[in-house]
């Protein structure tokens, strides 16, 4: 289980979060929604230990993660896979050798079981052939789909997806979400997703927190967003663009 209690995080003397709590239950997928610079990067980065907060508590199982010593917080972070909004692949990795990064990096995987679960990670992402290649030879979304298999590869309980299918085309987007949801049925992760693309994640998240301007304005499941007047919800929702929100 997650805990975000009370975050708070300034920017030169002004709040861009302010007072946020969740709670994202065990086997949960948030979906973590809004206008465009609201902070939804932000606070997944504070989750997972990247930004410290002015204000506020993140709990994971009950692990107060802004008091873990540098070494604790590295332990944490091999619970939690993070696929990122600019896929932070190794340039000077081929694909095969950025997937195995962190087998590599846990210190438990012999070379054979590398190899077998980076073959396998590639064609979970139906892209069986590519393990030579390098990432500038790479479109954008297979770019993505080779983030994904890196986040995946060590099954970590956590997972965080920082807008997943930014910048794809329809197909690929699709490819992307079917990933994520089989992520959900198949290992039971608990996982936060940031979206533009509404329709995309109506399938695959249990709850839905929308913030605004730094502000938690919704929380809750699908049934209830879809009966929410609050009017950026609702336009949120049924997907205005951030410039029909007025951001």
């Amino acid at each position: 289980m997650i805990r975000v209690e009370n975050i708070t995080k300034f920017h030169q003397g002004r709040p861009v979060l302010q007072d946020i709590s969740l709670t994202i239950g065990e086997g949960t997928n948030l979906g973590l929604i809004g206008p465009g610079g609201s902070g939804k990067s932000l606070l997944l980065k504070i989750i997972c230990g990247l930004v410290t907060p002015e204000e506020g508590k993140v709990f994971i199982d009950d692990i107060d993660v802004h008091q873990l010593s540098v070494q604790e917080l590295a332990d944490l972070r091999f619970r939690i896979g993070m696929l990122f909004q600019n896929y932070a692949l190794f340039d000077f990795m081929n694909v095969g050798e950025n997937i195995a990064f962190p087998l590599r990096q846990a210190g438990t995987y012999s070379e054979a079981e590398i190899a077998k679960l980076v073959k396998e990670a590639l064609i979970d992402i139906s892209l069986p052939n590519i393990a030579h290649l390098f990432p500038n030879e790479l479109s954008g979304g297979m770019k993505k789909r080779v983030s994904f298999a890196r986040a995946v590869i060590r099954q970590p309980p956590i997972l965080f997806y920082d807008d997943p299918t930014a910048g794809l085309d329809p197909v690929t987007s699709s490819k992307i979400f079917i990933l994520l949801q089989k992520m959900k049925e198949e290992r039971g992760v608990t996982s936060v997703t940031i979206s533009h693309d509404i329709e995309g994640i109506k399938g695959i998240c249990d709850r839905f927190a929308l913030i605004d301007e730094g502000k938690l304005v919704f929380n809750g499941t699908p049934e209830e967003i879809e009966a929410c007047h609050i009017p950026v919800v609702e336009k949120f929702w049924q997907g205005y663009s951030d410039d029909e929100l007025g951001t």
